[in-house]
């Protein structure tokens, strides 16, 4: 439940308007909740004397809107998105803990359904061998199966796997990023929001991204994968492999006229 500072509140009516849940009223001209609520914090950053807290969070996060600070200049961002690539070929590089953390907090901030804040971010980089282990033995067991009996969305990992018994050197699935990242989430478009902000943070630092819909629908169907990571019971809606770009691009691509419209 949120927290209302009587002391401080000058009954405005910011956080009662504001309110999506309905659950603040003004009472004898203060600012009062009626009963808990999903926390989506909105009370917390429209009022103007900071009178109003959320206990169960960590309010020293709060931060305090400066125009200079958060304001994005529109040309450049639609130039980082159109500059953006897919990255396939990435250095020999670890990512540092800072901007791993940066990563986790820009994704911990996206917007989710209900508020319900589910997403659960999984970063493997010190133990990616093991993973990789795991990936492959679960597609060994998989091509075992007689190719006439095998699911067509299965086909394509028995390329993977021959190119890598031809050539050791192979890492077709992985692209030898140094990194994995997988994401669980009770709504889909939860993970894919926090993985596009994750991406754009990526980017900020200099590091690169792919979406591996490949590695991510077998690693979800990988229990001994899911119980080395601790996440059983949860679904992966995303994965991304990260690292730092091993080539660089001198320009933007073009692109179809965007379908749209007006009423």
């Amino acid at each position: 439940m949120v927290t209302i500072e009587k002391d401080l509140c000058i009954g405005c009516g910011k956080c009662v308007k504001d309110c999506v849940a309905h659950n603040i009223i003004l009472k004898d001209g203060k600012a009062e909740p009626k009963r808990d609520c999903f926390l989506c914090g909105h009370c917390v950053a429209v009022c103007p004397r900071a009178a109003v807290s959320v206990p169960e969070y960590n309010m020293a996060e709060v931060e305090e809107y400066k125009k200079e600070s958060f304001t994005m200049n529109p040309d450049t961002l639609l130039h980082a998105i159109k500059y953006r690539r897919s990255i396939r070929d990435y250095q020999d590089r670890k990512i540092e803990p800072e901007k791993i953390d940066a990563l986790f907090q820009a994704g911990r901030y996206t917007a989710t359904a209900k508020n319900n804040q589910s997403s659960h971010f999984i970063l493997v980089q010190q133990e990616l061998s093991t993973l990789k282990e795991l990936v492959w033995n679960h597609i060994d067991a998989l091509t075992d199966v007689p190719a006439t009996e095998l699911p067509k969305e299965y086909i394509p990992f028995v390329s993977f796997n021959r190119h890598r018994k031809a050539d050791p050197t192979d890492d077709f699935l992985f692209r030898n990023a140094p990194a994995v990242l997988y994401i669980t989430s009770d709504w889909d478009l939860d993970a894919g929001l926090a993985a596009q902000n994750i991406e754009h943070m990526a980017i900020a630092q200099g590091l690169g991204a792919l979406y591996n819909g490949y590695l991510q629908r077998i690693s979800d169907e990988n229990e001994a994968l899911k119980t080395w990571l601790g996440i059983e019971n949860e679904r992966i809606k995303a994965c991304m492999l990260l690292g730092y770009p091993n080539m660089i691009y001198a320009r933007t691509v073009p692109r179809r006229e965007a379908r749209v419209t007006i009423r």
